[in-house]
């Protein structure tokens, strides 16, 4: 009878290490960390903040505020944040040796009626059509989407490479000012700038909405937060498209936010209708392998970088 008392003792304490005895898997960390540029696409993130849609998600996010593109990916490649908001180019360059980050969701894309970047020239430059660009210094951020976007925006419109004529002015408040002061004769503005360029006197030459699968803005995250907080970032999407069809639904409500956050100039709070936003969804094959044919034809990068190693949908809310 003892022994066979032990014996059952035994086969339990088998059964319960195989059925349910094992150490609880690690939860994941909720805490994400982004980087923010103060740009318009950064929007909807702060509005499923306001809402308390990350809240009841249960994710905590954490703002990380940086003041140019290049903090963003200082702070980014030392690990410091999760996620960030970037751009196919920049996207590419990160993984062109070896897959860092990964592409979840567009955060700003160009539309058939909204722009997400313009060509303007300044207001006594005489310059309003763009075959009028040719031999024009052209003011933009060298090697940068804001590059790669002024050249199939004017080749779209009839120029040639050799027609287009740049100059690097990397930060966006100088090019805004050297436009208004006239030093320069053109300029490549994102949303909201070009309206406060284009309120001041400048030129709307041309925007995206006559090629708006190259106006886009991108959410990635590092390989090493998708890897250990899958979940976490699945919720975060999931919050961000609420918050999106809020914006879209009732555009009109944001002021305070754009205001506090300054995403929108001052002069243009209460004036600036904004974009509809870009429900869930990813960048296209056909638009990554367009920003590598340029960046190989500029010899920034010697081959192309597979589709999946820059781009992954499955964190989209389904």
């Amino acid at each position: 009878m003892f022994r066979k008392t032990v014996i059952a003792l035994v086969l339990s304490a088998v059964l319960l290490s195989a059925c349910g005895g094992a150490a609880p898997a690690t939860q994941e960390d909720p805490t994400l960390k982004i980087a923010v540029l103060p740009i318009l696409d950064a929007l909807p993130m702060y509005v499923a903040d306001a809402q308390g849609y990350f809240k009841d998600a249960g994710v905590k996010v954490e703002f990380v505020p940086v003041a140019s593109a290049a903090e963003r990916d200082q702070v980014m490649q030392a690990g410091q944040v999760d996620g960030m908001i970037n751009d196919l180019t920049s996207t590419v360059f990160y993984n062109k040796d070896a897959q860092k980050i990964a592409v979840v969701r567009f955060a700003r894309t160009a539309s058939l009626d909204k722009p997400q970047f313009s060509l303007l020239a300044a207001k006594d430059s005489g310059i309003t059509t763009p075959d009028q660009l040719k031999g024009v210094e052209i003011g933009i951020s060298q090697n940068t989407v804001i590059d790669y976007w002024t050249q199939r925006i004017l080749e779209n419109a009839g120029l040639t490479t050799a027609d287009i004529k740049t100059i690097n002015v990397p930060a966006i408040p100088d090019r805004l000012q050297l436009l208004n002061e006239g030093q320069l004769k053109a300029a490549v503005l994102p949303e909201p700038a070009a309206t406060l360029a284009e309120q001041g006197g400048a030129i709307r030459v041309i925007d995206d909405t006559s090629l708006p699968s190259i106006g886009t803005s991108e959410i990635s995250f590092s390989m090493n937060s998708l890897k250990s907080k899958p979940e976490t970032v699945k919720k975060f999407q999931a919050a961000i498209e609420k918050a999106t069809a809020d914006v879209n639904n009732e555009p009109a409500k944001w002021d305070s936010l754009l205001s506090d956050k300054k995403l929108v100039p001052a002069p243009l709070i209460g004036k600036y209708v904004l974009p509809k936003f870009p429900t869930a969804s990813v960048p296209s094959e056909a638009q990554l392998k367009d920003v590598m044919a340029w960046m190989m034809a500029k010899g920034l990068i010697k081959q192309e970088v597979p589709y999946d190693q820059l781009v992954d949908a499955s964190y989209l809310p389904k």
